[in-house]
């Protein structure tokens, strides 16, 4: 496979394409630096709202006509608006490359942000803040990741009650103005089409973009410490933040094997000694987190009230045990688990487009698929004992949601 090649526009646009000459269609991942981050103070969540207005029309249609448009092209498409940027995705045919970008200029350049649609956006982002009462884990790693961080890294990319309420169509004109443009944005392309052809389409239908690349904080931490969140209910969720190495760090597979071996699959440490030798809980896994500059290994446990306690107190002792070291066999199971997972998502172009995006967002470059085997395969029992001797997991931020007043005062 051929590694994706780079080149930055005179509008400040970063176009990356992963050239696929087999594949007849394009996977296409538009990064903006559009997030919960940047979002102004006192305006949380005018990023999540921004996503959603942008798709009430552009270029003089109106909702349904752009809509349309892009089904008449065959485009199946995407967009998101999360902590750190918001994303437009898609695929379609490589020949229809040309006239799909011409939409996405309309949406971006040409936006109609119409009044009339503005009070459905916040009424749809009020329902997605108020879902979370019905989704306990979700609700209580919001609140755990804003303990975590005291930088606007802790926000809820939904926003807040108060911000979306603020929210007015002129205030999100002015902020769209503002934040959305293209210096510091990433458009990433994999599959049928080549870097020469993209380059004269992105400039044909974007070169006149301009503005954008608000400046983002550095993600700043708190002490970690105990969150306890009072919830009437028959289970409790209980979740830990701990620190981890980023990515671009030179040990960074070194951690996501450790991960691996905490919960890779149903064979995997937390699984078995948490829930089949125990039966402390429903649910529990570890997988690695972050953000840009700074990442964290998150685990999570769901149980009872009268399971609580030992649930945490086992679930803390898996995870530090990992210092004592991890055998020759378990670590080989979460190098076949983590090298799958890896090899199935670039498969697909769109995948592959998405990680180009995120990796040039993270890291300022691109890496091949075989640059990330080689790391995975470079790391044998004696480096990733040592590593986790010297790092081990420790001293967690805990989240505890449910009947607090049933759980001893120990948690």
């Amino acid at each position: 496979m051929a590694l994706a090649r780079t080149v930055t526009l005179s509008n400040g646009l970063i176009l990356a394409v992963e050239e696929q000459p087999w594949n007849p269609g394009v996977a296409m991942q538009l990064l903006l630096p559009v997030g919960a981050v940047t979002d102004p103070e006192g305006l949380e969540g005018a990023a999540n709202l921004l996503e959603g207005w942008l798709w009430k029309g552009a270029g003089g249609r109106d909702a349904r006509a752009l809509a349309e448009a892009f089904d008449d092209l065959g485009v199946r498409r995407g967009s998101a608006a999360g902590l750190e940027y918001t994303t437009l995705g898609a695929s379609f045919l490589a020949g229809q490359l040309e006239k799909v970008l011409a939409l996405y200029a309309d949406v971006l350049m040409r936006p109609a942000l119409p009044e009339d649609a503005f009070e459905t956006v916040r009424q749809v982002a009020l329902q997605e803040l108020a879902s979370l009462e019905d989704q306990p884990p979700k609700k209580m790693f919001t609140a755990l990741r804003r303990a975590v961080f005291e930088s606007p890294h802790g926000r809820n990319p939904s926003g807040s009650l108060e911000g979306l309420q603020a929210a007015t169509p002129e205030a999100l004109r002015a902020d769209f103005a503002r934040r959305y443009g293209a210096r510091g944005s990433i458009l990433a392309l994999a599959g049928g089409v080549s870097l020469e052809r993209a380059q004269a389409a992105v400039e044909a239908t974007l070169g006149l973009w301009q503005g954008g690349e608000v400046t983002v904080p550095a993600p700043v931490v708190s002490q970690p410490h105990t969150l306890r969140l009072e919830q009437h209910s028959a289970q409790v969720q209980i979740g830990l933040i701990y620190p981890d190495v980023s990515i671009g760090h030179p040990e960074f597979y070194t951690a996501r094997l450790a991960a691996q071996v905490l919960s890779g699959g149903m064979g995997a440490r937390l699984f078995v000694e948490v829930r089949e030798k125990r039966g402390l809980v429903y649910s529990v896994y570890a997988s690695p987190n972050g953000v840009k500059g700074y990442s964290y290994l998150s685990a999570y446990a769901g149980t009872t009230p009268e399971r609580a306690e030992e649930t945490l107190r086992v679930l803390r002792a898996e995870i530090e045990r990992l210092a004592q070291g991890v055998s020759a066999e378990e670590l080989e199971r979460a190098k076949v688990g983590l090298r799958t997972m890896l090899v199935m998502q670039e498969e697909s172009a769109r995948s592959r487009a998405v990680s180009i995006a995120r990796d040039l967002y993270l890291l300022g470059r691109v890496r091949s698929l075989e640059e990330i085997e080689a790391a995975i395969a470079a790391v044998d029992p004696e480096r990733i004992n040592r590593y986790l001797a010297k790092n081990p997991y420790r001293d967690p931020w805990t989240a505890i949601l449910g009947p607090v007043d049933q759980i001893v005062a120990s948690l």
